[in-house]
């Protein structure tokens, strides 16, 4: 029994050891974020009606939640795209999402720090189904 009350100490120091820390995220904090005209609603269904518009969902095998990940650059331009989760052999789909995104009419206002332009993200979420998709 001593043995076993002697390991306990050494187990839970050897899963504190072997545990997994959370990841660090960096928050930025803005003094004004960045600004579309008409605001993200506008923003929102510019982004879903070239969606539906140059994008044919019964071509891929997407069905559920994908999350669009937009950034929008200093200058005012969406530069970066990051679609989640990764989607496999996704290539075209990303090409006719970057291609929709060209023709949203409206330069974004750029997120300020200290009077400064700096990126930022806007994030669409949308459900993608066999029978088309909304925004969620």
């Amino acid at each position: 029994m001593k043995k076993y009350l002697l390991l306990l100490p050494l187990l839970f120091i050897g899963i504190k050891g072997f545990s997994q820390q959370a990841p660090q995220t960096e928050v930025t904090s803005y003094t004004q974020k960045a600004e579309f005209p008409g605001g993200d609603e506008a923003f929102r269904k510019q982004f879903m009606d070239m969606l539906h518009a140059y994008v044919d969902a019964q071509s891929y095998a997407i069905n559920g939640k994908v999350t669009f990940v937009i950034n929008i650059a200093p200058n005012g331009k969406m530069d970066r795209l990051d679609i989640l989760p990764k989607i496999k052999n996704s290539e075209m789909f990303v090409d006719d999402v970057k291609y929709a995104m060209q023709k949203i009419k409206g330069k974004w206002k750029p997120a300020m720090k200290d009077n400064t332009p700096v990126d930022s993200k806007m994030i669409v979420k949308v459900n993608f189904s066999t029978h088309g998709y909304d925004e969620d």
